[in-house]
């Protein structure tokens, strides 16, 4: 599979810079073996290695994908990061209009909404993905794993960067939103339905409404699918709370049949 995908770079690398090069007026073709190498890199690099390592990603994280032909058409996140590549790399060129077009086109398509503006690492995932919204200028480190209903936004009173920066290797459990300039840490996990507004450090499991952060990740094997398997630190306080209150009812009749 590896080699396959592998080779399928080299080639899509190779047609597409044939085709460019045949567009261009006769003086261009001319350039050195410097220049040709140049823009085949800048082909390999701003488009393909990013879309393979997005490909690959997905067969590692999802059991159910089963293969290629239905990752390619049938995994919304694929599609919307696909499209959102194009339109960060229009983006950051000035062009105008067109990057919030095919935004929205991905939205319509995948009701995945990525901002033009927003920097996507290489091998990010985002599982089924609808309601999933990321907002300009957010930053997602690579490989970070977002499931459906994730909200990267900001608070509505800040200009400049107002969204968060998601560092390597992060899971976004679904329905969490982290909202605001914030510094996310390498690896950590947000529990589902989590409400982050704080800065969290690398290697923290961060969980609740507002989110607060319950344990150190210490166990590196512990796979990102298991996002569920997070404390209950409200349930834990409740049962520490009633056995507390069962102690004192027992202190409290204990005192009663002793002033009997």
């Amino acid at each position: 599979m590896q080699q396959s995908l592998d080779s399928l770079s080299d080639v899509s690398d190779g047609l597409l810079y044939e085709t460019l090069r045949e567009r261009l007026p006769p003086s261009t073709k001319t350039q050195d073996s410097a220049r040709t190498s140049m823009l085949k890199n800048l082909l390999s690099g701003v488009f393909f290695e990013p879309l393979l390592s997005d490909f690959r990603i997905i067969f590692e994280r999802d059991p159910a994908a089963r293969n290629w032909l239905e990752v390619v058409f049938c995994y919304p996140g694929l599609h919307a990061l696909s499209l959102h590549r194009l339109a960060h790399w229009l983006h950051c060129r000035g062009v105008g209009f067109i990057p919030r077009l095919i935004s929205h086109l991905g939205r319509f398509l995948t009701g995945i909404e990525i901002h033009p503006g927003a920097e996507i690492g290489q091998g990010v995932f985002i599982d089924h993905g609808m309601g999933v919204v990321i907002g300009e200028t957010a930053i997602v480190g690579d490989y970070t794993l977002i499931y459906q209903g994730v909200t990267l936004g900001g608070t509505g009173k800040e200009t400049g960067k107002r969204h968060p920066t998601v560092g390597k290797n992060a899971v976004i459990g679904a329905g969490a939103k982290v909202l605001g300039n914030l510094q996310i840490g390498d690896r950590v996990r947000i529990g589902a339905g989590s409400i982050v507004l704080q800065n969290v450090p690398s290697d923290r499991t961060v969980v609740g409404v507002p989110g607060r952060i319950i344990s150190r990740n210490d166990n590196a094997s512990l796979s990102p699918l298991e996002h569920g398997k997070l404390p209950d630190v409200e349930a834990t306080v409740i049962r520490s709370l009633l056995s507390r209150i069962e102690e004192l009812e027992k202190q409290l009749q204990t005192l009663k049949i002793k002033s009997h």
